[in-house]
């Protein structure tokens, strides 16, 4: 394919940007009883929300997190927040994703101070590659829905980590945790305080090692945050230093029902079998993954008005997927041989990213605006490499490249955000984004096809609010907003391979949502009430056909048209001042209005045309409760329960392919001891799946045709029954 001219976006914002800062210069010097909280809000005003914003948000502070620590992966801090399903392959170990009203993460907007955690490539987020983001975290914001603008698109929602702030003061944490499975984890943090000549450096480690709960389910990860700071009279200049890695057995196969009824812990990764057909496991059949993100940050108070923020980050990343693949035949490795034999392969990555982002904030007595730019250029290189063959008689050598490409991309966008405030009661919110993105494919792909590609995209997305306060503590608000999302890079090669097969033209297509969303919410102190009405309406929706490549990835389709509509409801009761009650409920019809499929009925392949078929991997009904009581002093007891409602692997609401609805309830107890100097020694023991409940959810699913047999099948990730954590932390 012609490569097309490359859409270049302005540099008007920062034009406008250094106009303005420039004779804002001259301006009263910065009036702020803390300039150091003001400093450090500067670094995350662009891509958080205020509650004034008329979006829909749930909010966790560093306090909230710590009650958390068990968990060693994001999704499961945020599993009991409304409108969230969260899921693993090994339960809480090892890979675990997130849906946001049944949108996949992929769709989900996570950043790190502003900065984009999604892979450019894939859009996804690898919440094992830097495990226990929660212990480097300050604060969490989840905005459902369309999102703020910051980098690519919304399409369930936005997850906005703020990393730890320097602290007034010295201070060291450190806490050890046991569990099922001989789950070992370890963090410890420290950090110097902002010190008299303005200088602070802070750092946490993170470790977890498991056995894990499947075969092969066995995990090493660990994560290191590093920090610098100085503050000034009026700037902050900050390096921050993000470091994972992670070494873990694959378990994303999926497994027949049958199968798991026999043996829950089965897992087919690395098996193979002997002339005399007994079963081996291969030792290593694993995931590795190591990154590094590096951040330098600066925001400067203009005065009371302005602030200017610059960020530059740089991660890079490598790793690879070692698998034993069993009778396979040479030709799929580029050997030029006929017959099979076993091999072992490595399909491996060697990626780097380099985004800048410059933004300048303003807010006045009735306008506070912000207008920034941000540009990412990423290089990935994909490859494969035989490492082993069992007969190896007719060609060289072992450990040969099979297949090699590579993925180039850039990411402009420019942004405006505007909020006045018209009286004490009404405010009204805009925000515009517009992004160009180009992406080229080039080279082979490991499954030998020619992936030479360019796509270019432009996107506007723009959205607009309302929030109203009927009195303090009460506001309506309605908010309307456009998101437009590019294919990732395994949609793009999913449909190169149906041209290359099939002769199909280059089907896949970027997918466009409109977001409308109406809420109310009401907050006395003692109880608190939030309803929120939501109609995401896609074109093209890009959703789960049912089936996973090679490596995992599940494999896509655009619908032309499709929508989800649901409410939200939220509230909590403190009944005393030992016991409270908090719930939360979403309702939802996710249906796509026109979608045909072939089905297979009585070994005869059939066309079916439906109307309003259920979304895959969205549950109609999802809910949380949690139970909190304080009996005495310093004990904590909690009792959580989530159920997540029947769901489809596929698009078709074939019974066949539905996931049946489960419950789960949890228990968790905590004890603090208060030292002399703010010392403290906590204990807590978290108890999941306190009913035992066996459940399983979906992997995969898929039609198959062979030799004029017709059928169905799924495959299904079993997932743990009652198990347990102990946790001691201690902090100085």
């Amino acid at each position: 394919m012609k490569q097309k001219k490359v859409t270049v976006l302005s540099l008007a914002a920062l034009g406008l940007q250094l106009a303005v800062g420039s004779s804002a210069m001259a301006q009263q010097p910065v009036q702020t009883k803390d300039t150091v909280k003001v400093l450090n809000e500067v670094l995350i005003k662009d891509s958080r929300v205020s509650e004034k914003s008329p979006f829909t948000t749930s909010n966790l502070d560093k306090k909230q997190i710590a009650e958390t620590k068990t968990e060693i992966s994001i999704p499961y801090m945020l599993e009991l927040q409304p409108s969230v399903v969260v899921s693993g392959e090994n339960g809480k170990l090892g890979e675990t994703s997130m849906r946001i009203r049944g949108v996949d993460a992929t769709r989900i907007n996570v950043n790190i101070n502003g900065i984009t955690l999604n892979d450019p490539e894939s859009q996804s987020v690898f919440w094992y590659n830097v495990p226990n983001l929660g212990g480097m975290a300050q604060s969490i914001q989840i905005q459902r829905g369309v999102g703020a603008s910051n980098g690519g698109s919304s399409f369930g929602g936005a997850i906005n980590l703020q990393t730890l702030n320097s602290r007034s003061h010295p201070y060291a944490e450190a806490g050890i945790s046991y569990g099922s499975w001989n789950t070992r984890q370890y963090d410890i943090s420290a950090g110097t305080g902002i010190t008299k000549s303005g200088f602070a450096f802070d750092v946490a480690y993170n470790g977890q090692t498991t056995d894990g709960f499947v075969r092969n389910g066995w995990a090493d990860q660990q994560s290191l945050f590093m920090s610098g700071s100085y503050y000034g009279e009026r700037s902050l200049l900050k390096a921050v230093a993000i470091i994972g890695n992670q070494h873990t057995g694959i378990t994303w196969n999926g497994e027949d029902a049958s199968v798991l009824d026999e043996n829950p812990r089965y897992n087919s990764a690395g098996e193979y079998y002997d002339a005399l057909g007994n079963v081996y496991y291969y030792g290593n059949e694993c995931d590795y993954y190591n990154q590094r993100r590096y951040q330098l940050y600066y925001s400067y108070l203009l005065n009371d008005s302005w602030s200017l923020k610059a960020v530059a980050d740089f991660t890079h990343g490598d790793g690879y997927y070692e698998q034993y693949k069993y009778n396979k035949k040479y030709s799929k490795y580029a050997i030029e041989k006929s017959g099979k034999s076993d091999f072992i392969t490595r399909k491996q990555m060697l990626n780097s990213a380099y985004t800048a982002n410059v933004s300048a904030n303003y807010n006045g007595e009735k306008l506070s605006a912000s207008f920034g730019e941000m540009f990412l250029y990423y290089d990935g290189n994909h490859f494969g490499n035989v490492l082993w063959c069992k007969d190896s008689t007719g060609f060289d050598e072992n450990n040969f490249e099979w297949y090699r490409n590579t993925g180039h991309k850039t990411d402009a966008t420019t942004y405006a955000k505007f909020d006045y405030q018209f009286n004490n009661k009404l405010n009204m919110y805009a925000d515009l984004q517009l992004r160009a993105i180009n992406y080229a494919v080039n080279g082979v792909s490991d499954d030998l096809f020619d992936m030479d590609t360019v796509l270019n995209y432009l996107f506007f997305n723009p959205k607009v609010g309302v929030n109203y306060a009927l009195k303090p503590g009460q506001r309506l608000y309605l908010v309307a907003g456009i998101a437009n999302r590019e294919p990732a890079r395994a949609d793009v090669k999913d449909a190169i391979g149906n041209m290359v097969w099939y002769g199909d033209p280059f089907k896949i297509k970027a997918e466009t949502m409109l977001d409308i969303e109406l809420g109310y919410n009401l907050n006395t102190g003692r109880f608190a009430f939030g309803a929120n009405g939501y109609a995401m309406l896609y074109k093209d929706q890009l959703t789960p056909s049912g089936d996973l490549s090679s490596s995992g990835y599940a494999l896509m389709e655009n619908v032309d048209k499709s929508y989800r509509l649901g409410i939200e409801l939220v509230g909590g009761y403190r009944f005393c001042n030992w016991f409270r009650f908090d719930a939360n409920l979403t309702l939802s019809m996710n249906k796509i209005i026109d979608y045909t499929y072939t089905d297979i009925i009585n070994d005869t392949t059939v066309q079916n045309v439906t109307t309003n078929t259920d979304l895959a991997y969205s549950p109609s009904v999802v809910g949380a409760c949690i139970a909190t009581f304080e009996p005495i002093k310093n004990l904590k007891l909690q009792l959580s329960g989530k159920y997540v409602g029947s769901q489809y692997l596929d698009n078709t609401s074939r019974d066949c392919y539905k996931q049946d609805a489960y419950f789960l309830l949890n228990f968790k107890a905590g004890y603090t001891w208060h030292l002399r100097n703010h010392n403290e020694v906590e204990a807590q023991v978290v108890v999941n799946n306190l009913l035992n409940h066996k459940y399983r959810i979906g992997a995969w699913a898929g039609d198959w045709a062979d030799g004029g047999g017709y059928g169905t099948s799924c495959g299904w990730y079993q997932q743990p029954g009652i198990n347990m954590m102990g946790r001691l932390a201690v902090r100085f």
